[in-house]
This record gives structure tokens, C-alpha cells and sequence, in this order.
């Protein structure tokens, strides 16, 4: 729910995110249990801190929440521009693969196209679907050739597209 909340529909609890993607922590909370969710601050912090993807920060002082990456929202994350591995992957299935091999990897309903720094973490987005393909990323190309990459919060690398050219099946 809180994915949900804080990477695409904020309004599915009356609540509003600012231009960077951040929620007031008491708002949330409030308006998480209002619509029969039972969240207090603890157990928010406890999914902040052990999330084994970290798909969720605080700001310094914890009064404000926001995802680190994925959002479908036009959100502006202040995401500063970062030289690649040479290497990036991309976990998919089979089904996606021709429509990957004609246009490349578009980010779809998402604000970026989301790639691994290792094959078992591409490895692990792609399982959530079936059997999981491995897509090897020439990104450190890409960078030379003018794209841009940025590194979310939570170690997740972005890129608007990866174009044909730069994927290795």
C-alpha cells in the first residue's frame, strides 16, 4: 500500500505529494489509518530501515516520506547525472522479449527504465514475472554516446531508454 501511495496514487488516500515526491509522515500515518491501514511511526521506520530494496527515504529531520525510484507520478527526485559501470542489467521474461528487441527498453508508465548494477538483483526483478532473462547493458557506451544515467537513492540505476543497439540478448 504504501508503494502504491507514494510511487503512483497518492490520491487513493487524500493525500498530496510535493514536486519531489515527498508525503508528510503524519499526514500518511493519519490518513493511512483512516482508510484501514494500521501504521504508526515505528512501524513506518521499521519499513523504511529494513526494506531489502530501500524503496522508501526520510528527510533528515523524518518529518517527510517519499519512494526512492519507480514512481509513474511526475515527480522530480533531484537526481543528478552519473557516469555507469560499463555494465548494467535488466531482469524480464520472455514475453516482453520481441517488443524489447524491436524498440528497446521504453520506460513504459514509469518515469525511467530501471537497470541492475548486478545480474542476481536483474535477476530478482525479473522472477517477480516467471522465469527470469538477463539483458546485459553496454551502459558505459550509452554514457560515451550522450545518454543520461542517474543512481536513485537505493541504488537503482535509471535511464529514459535503452535503445536496441545497446543490449546484449
Amino acid at each position: 500500500m504504501l508503494s502504491l501511495v507514494l510511487r503512483h496514487q497518492p490520491e487513493k488516500i487524500n493525500i498530496s505529494l510535493d514536486k519531489n515526491g515527498w508525503a508528510d509522515v503524519d499526514e500518511l500515518i493519519t490518513k493511512m489509518n483512516e482508510n484501514g491501514n494500521n501504521l504508526n511511526f515505528d512501524l513506518l521506520e521499521g519499513v523504511v530501515t529494513t526494506n531489502d530494496k530501500q524503496r522508501f527515504s526520510f528527510n533528515e529531520d523524518l518529518t517527510k516520506i517519499r519512494a526512492s525510484q519507480g514512481h509513474s507520478l511526475d515527480v522530480d527526485l533531484a537526481l543528478i547525472t552519473t557516469e555507469p559501470p560499463v555494465y548494467l542489467f535488466h531482469g524480464t521474461v520472455e514475453k516482453f522479449i520481441a517488443a524489447i528487441r524491436e524498440t528497446g527498453l521504453q520506460k513504459m508508465n514509469r518515469q525511467y527504465v530501471h537497470l541492475s548494477k548486478d545480474k542476481l538483483t536483474a535477476e530478482k526483478v525479473g522472477s517477480r514475472r516467471g522465469k527470469p532473462l538477463i539483458l546485459t547493458i553496454a551502459a558505459g557506451e550509452m554514457f560515451s554516446d550522450g545518454h543520461s544515467f542517474f543512481l536513485s537513492e537505493n541504488g537503482v540505476w535509471l535511464c529514459d531508454v535503452v535503445p536496441v543497439k545497446y543490449i546484449k540478448f
